[in-house]
């Protein structure tokens, strides 16, 4: 071991707490590390007289280009490199081949949610026969297209609660730009009620203090729809 790695030999759980790596990340995120400390979390230990940081450096060591050259290891030169067996060299190439499938897997298509008739497409089939009402919120990005579809709220016949709370706990976690809420009527007919206009009306208000827009809600019925925008009722 050469006079700097004797420097790095302290184990990891010898350093401030400011300059352990998996500390680091979850403080400041994955990209303050550098390349060996995020190696160093993959690795996880270190071994004898080397810590889990000089493991990483020795491996990045092993060809001219550091982090370029390491997508081109195999697990038998991974195993080459002291103090690292085949348990670290196996999760080291994991690691790397799902980062060749993130970088080469196409972004799956995102159904857009443009105008009512779209959105009531989407659900009339499945919702048209529901027995309860059921209230589900459609997530979307800044180009109104949907990235999730969330359950809401299950009522009895035709008092469902669709508490603000539960209807945007989702859109925060998934920084949704906008949403739009749907639900059925047993009954079949799609005609809004005193209550959904007070729901929808407590919803726009509470979308407006959290920054995210109520676009529509959308009322299905048995082979029918009724959109609260486009009848001006929001």
């Amino acid at each position: 071991m050469n006079e700097k790695e004797q420097r790095s030999a302290v184990t990891i759980k010898e350093l401030p707490l400011s300059e352990r790596p998996r500390e680091k990340l979850l403080k400041n995120g994955a990209g303050a590390l550098s390349n060996p400390e995020l190696l160093a979390i993959l690795i996880g230990t270190g071994a004898r007289n080397a810590s889990a940081v000089v493991l990483a450096g020795r491996i990045l060591a092993l060809g001219e280009e550091g982090l370029p050259s390491l997508a081109q290891c195999t697990p038998e030169e991974l195993e080459g490199v002291e103090g690292i067996g085949k348990a670290k060299a196996c999760q080291i190439i994991a690691a790397l081949e799902l980062g060749r499938r993130m970088a080469t897997s196409p972004r799956e298509k995102k159904v857009s949610a443009g105008d009512p008739a779209s959105v009531a497409e989407l659900f009339m089939e499945n919702m048209r026969y529901m027995g309860r009402e059921h209230f589900r919120i459609l997530l979307l990005n800044s180009k109104n297209e949907i990235i999730a579809v969330e359950d809401a709220s299950v009522g009895i016949l035709n008092s469902s609660m669709a508490h603000p709370r539960e209807i945007f706990r989702s859109a925060v976690k998934r920084s949704a730009a906008s949403v739009i809420v749907v639900h059925n009527h047993p009954t079949g007919d799609p005609l809004p009620s005193g209550s959904d206009l007070a729901v929808t009306e407590r919803l726009v208000e509470a979308g407006k203090l959290l920054g995210i827009e109520v676009l529509d809600h959308v009322i299905i019925g048995d082979g029918r729809f009724v959109s609260l925008r486009e009848k001006g009722l929001m």
